[in-house]
């Protein structure tokens, strides 16, 4: 199996277990790698892999609610606050040492979180895709850049994040179109981009209209896995995580919006991050749009330290275009006052 290749470890604590896989010199300065949804570790496999061998050590954790790590049962253990504190958690049993935090989708609000409320904790962050929202990364707050040109608010009142809102009601019916097949349910999600996409409203802004992210099957269509994303070891280690936990516990961090703004207006100075900051656009993500729409305008206003770099992919840009999102963090790592 693909984790076979790294280090593992494991971080428990009595509020929560935190897995993770490793690699490159425990010696190394610490970079941590946080995926999203539906997501685990060993994502970052081609990012593990090329920073260990630039002299970094490299941690990829299965989050909460994923894979060998604790999948508590309550909504609310789901909210950003205890992300975050499971990351902290992790952070002292790894030793502390200020920290390159990189993040996924879901897993850019933790790591956005510990930029906001300890900095200290890091060297500097990087997110792809989902950009930082100093009032909290609600639906609410997404919702007002959506680009309406593209999104008629008569037609598409919440424009690309229905599905977000079809979480919220729906959340049952969702978690078990997931799991009723997790096979196809992996195969189906993780496709490579076609360019042709832009311009074009998602296939998830009509989510709550269609019935759900299959409709009224209620089950993902049978295909081929895209030999082009996962590989097959990691194919299969995501079929096997998810049949055991399951859709619950990851589509539950949708589910907080309330608690996660208060959390963001908790963040001293307004929430205003003045350490070095890297965002990377995915210029094919329908979804996670910050290219053709204000997405990504407020971060503009609250990251004095601010980079930005623009990759022709879709939104699991780690697994389309690799090397391009090496290139881009390794980059930026290189302008930092004291790079490896």
């Amino acid at each position: 199996m693909v984790a076979d290749r790294f280090r593992g470890g494991v971080c428990e604590t009595p509020r929560h277990r935190t897995a993770w896989i490793e690699a490159g010199s425990a010696e190394g300065p610490l970079m941590i790698f946080v995926h999203g949804w539906p997501e685990l570790g060993i994502i970052w496999e081609h990012q593990l892999r090329h920073f260990a061998a630039a002299g970094y050590r490299c941690v990829a954790p299965d989050m909460r609610g994923y894979g060998a790590s604790s999948v508590p049962t309550r909504v609310a253990d789901y909210a950003v606050r205890e992300i975050t504190a499971d990351l902290l958690e992790l952070h002292d049993a790894l030793g502390a040492e200020p920290a390159i935090w990189v993040g996924h989708d879901w897993g850019c609000a933790p790591v956005w979180s510990i930029a906001a409320h300890h900095p200290e904790r890091c060297r500097a962050v990087a997110a792809l895709c989902v950009p930082y929202f100093a009032r909290g990364a609600t639906v609410e707050n997404m919702i007002a850049t959506v680009n309406r040109r593209l999104y008629p608010v008569d037609l598409h009142p919440a424009g690309q994040f229905d599905y977000w809102l079809y979480h919220r009601e729906h959340a049952g019916a969702a978690a078990g179109a997931l799991a009723a097949d997790v096979r196809a349910t992996f195969a189906a999600m993780y496709r490579r981009t076609s360019p042709d996409v832009v311009g074009r409203p998602s296939k998830f802004s009509d989510l709550r209209s269609r019935g759900g992210f299959f409709g009224p099957d209620r089950h993902a269509p049978v295909m081929t896995r895209d030999e082009t994303m996962l590989s097959a070891d990691a194919f299969e280690a995501f079929v096997a995580a998810f049949e055991q936990t399951g859709f619950r516990g990851a589509n539950a961090w949708y589910l907080n919006d309330a608690d996660n703004a208060i959390f963001a207006r908790e963040a001293p100075a307004f929430g205003r991050i003045d350490l070095p900051a890297l965002f990377v656009h995915a210029s094919w993500d329908t979804v996670c749009d910050t290219v053709h729409s204000d997405l990504a305008a407020p971060m503009r206003e609250d990251c004095r330290l601010l980079t930005e770099a623009v990759i022709e992919a879709g939104h699991m840009l780690m697994l389309e275009a690799p090397a391009a999102v090496n290139e881009a963090v390794e980059r930026w790592l290189g302008t930092l006052e004291a790079p490896l």
